[in-house]
């Protein structure tokens, strides 16, 4: 499989492909189905599987501030999108003279010559080009002018609602990262490495914590919650605590995790927090002992959580560098 960041990097690539083209903020069960659809026309049409994304998201390039957070940065999105196999995975730099260019002009230059396109696979909603006027009806004419045949999927619908970056946005921002998993395939994680904190978790409360630097942009809302922890290729049981730990007087944002019979030094390594479970918000305790009695409640109920075999978690791919050619 090839990670590409430009047509340029595929001038040798003369390969007849099927591609599917998006954002795919958080990869979700709708994105996974597009890609999954994109891989198995490629295999009956004799073709090679695309998947074209931008880097960074658009939003970020048009409106720039007022974006929200998105779900998944562009090295997770890859590595959850690596997992499906496609031939080769596209993430172009998005930037505003490509914002710019009609539906025509993209599909011309970066689909039909860049990757020599017969079959595009697109979602219900989709829409390419400035303006967004590369709708599905526009993708079609053009594509019995260029050359390549459009397939537009349904949505993916999970207990009565469409899937979509945004709702899934909402219930990982409402804490609902249990219910938010049928939705991903898979449960919400951020990742982040880990840095030196106060030296409370240990020392003073007696249960070590692994204070974490966030790459990712969207975490759950303030409180704790029943973890795994993907730390030196093993997934462990945990608790996290995200807020301010009011107890403390502390006024900025934080996240700590203690990993369940773990002593190992992993300052400097970078983490992977799954969050399975919601238990309770963040409370300011009246001191050390109320606040002891109360981690040692939570570590009990988060042992019950991840008892089920539903809390399990895969542990995911690490996709630094381009894994060979297409084949």
């Amino acid at each position: 499989m090839i990670v590409a960041r430009s047509i340029d990097e595929l001038k040798n690539f003369n390969k007849d492909t099927c591609v599917t083209i998006g954002n795919f903020d958080g990869v979700h069960m709708g994105h996974q189905k597009l890609i999954s659809r994109t891989c198995e026309k490629a295999s009956e049409n004799g073709l090679e599987s695309v998947v074209v994304t931008f880097d960074p998201h658009p939003l970020r390039v048009l409106v720039n501030s007022k974006t929200p957070p998105f779900i998944t940065l562009t090295e997770q999105k890859i590595e959850l999108i690596a997992q499906h196999e496609p031939s080769c995975i596209l993430a172009l730099p998005f930037t505003k003279e490509m914002a710019a260019l009609t539906p025509e002009e993209f599909i011309s230059k970066y689909l039909v010559q860049g990757l020599s396109m017969k079959e595009l696979v697109v979602g219900y909603d989709y829409a390419l080009g400035k303006g967004r006027a590369g709708n599905y009806e526009v993708l079609s004419s053009l594509g019995r002018k260029m050359g390549y045949g459009v397939e537009r999927l349904d949505p993916v619908i999970i207990n009565d609602a469409v899937v979509s970056s945004t709702r899934i946005r909402d219930m990982v921002e409402e804490g609902n990262v249990w219910d938010v998993k049928p939705l991903l395939g898979r449960f919400y994680q951020v990742r982040g490495e880990v840095i030196h904190g106060m030296n409370r978790g240990g020392k003073l409360l007696g249960f070590p914590t692994a204070n974490i630097k966030l790459e990712d942009e969207l975490f759950p809302k303030p409180g704790v919650y029943a973890i795994r922890v993907e730390v030196k290729g093993k997934v462990l049981p945990g608790v996290a605590n995200i807020g301010t730990n009011p107890t403390f007087g502390n006024d900025t944002i934080s996240v700590e995790a203690h990993i369940m019979d773990f002593s190992s030094d992993i300052y400097g390594n970078t983490i992977r927090v799954h969050f399975i479970q919601r238990i309770r918000s963040e409370k300011k305790f009246s001191g050390l002992d109320e606040l002891k009695a109360r981690i040692n409640k939570d570590i009990e109920l988060a042992k019950a959580i991840l008892a089920y075999p539903e809390s399990k978690v895969r542990p995911g791919i690490n996709l630094k560098e381009p894994q060979g050619n297409i084949k």
